[in-house]
């Protein structure tokens, strides 16, 4: 069976890989572009550990073809932290010890980014209820929820100062 060429835009640079039809786009970017970031958790959708966000929409990518990110816009945990330095939701993540064996925590810190970047000050009942997509077998939801309240109160207060 014949490959499928696609070009698409991942973490804000420009990527080709060849794929097959039914190849999903976790696979693709773990093995075809070696960003190992996102884990295959369920491979159903279940645990939000393959968690990445396509043009503007989070998403799960064990869920999604390869061949759908042609000429789409993809953000995985790689592309979170900018400029070498991490993002709040990571510094919060780590400080806060909202991580355990880690398998999951790629898929909370995209999904706590992306509502932070939609809802600056989230109540704890929006967190909860926005990471309900994402399971955690080991840590537990307070730490995570407390490290995504801390981030957000940092972040505002960032953007206060600039």
């Amino acid at each position: 069976m014949s490959k499928i060429a696609v070009s698409t835009r991942v973490n804000g640079d420009s990527a080709e890989f060849l794929c097959d039809a039914g190849e999903s786009l976790l696979d693709a970017l773990r093995w075809k572009l070696d960003l190992t970031g996102s884990k295959e958790g369920c491979g159903s959708g279940d645990c939000g550990a393959c968690t990445v966000v396509m043009d503007g929409q989070m998403v799960c990518s064990c869920l999604v073809l390869a061949v759908e990110a042609e000429g789409r816009s993809i953000t995985t945990i790689e592309g979170v932290a900018e400029g070498g330095r991490l993002h709040p939701v990571q510094e919060k993540f780590l400080e806060l010890g909202a991580l355990q064996c880690g398998f999951c925590t790629p898929g909370f810190i995209v999904a706590a980014k992306e509502l932070l970047d939609r809802n600056p000050d989230p109540s704890e009942s929006e967190i909860r209820y926005w990471l309900a997509g994402n399971l955690c077998r080991c840590t537990g939801y307070d730490k995570i929820v407390r490290a995504v309240q801390a981030a957000a109160a940092q972040m505002r207060q960032e953007g206060a100062a600039a």
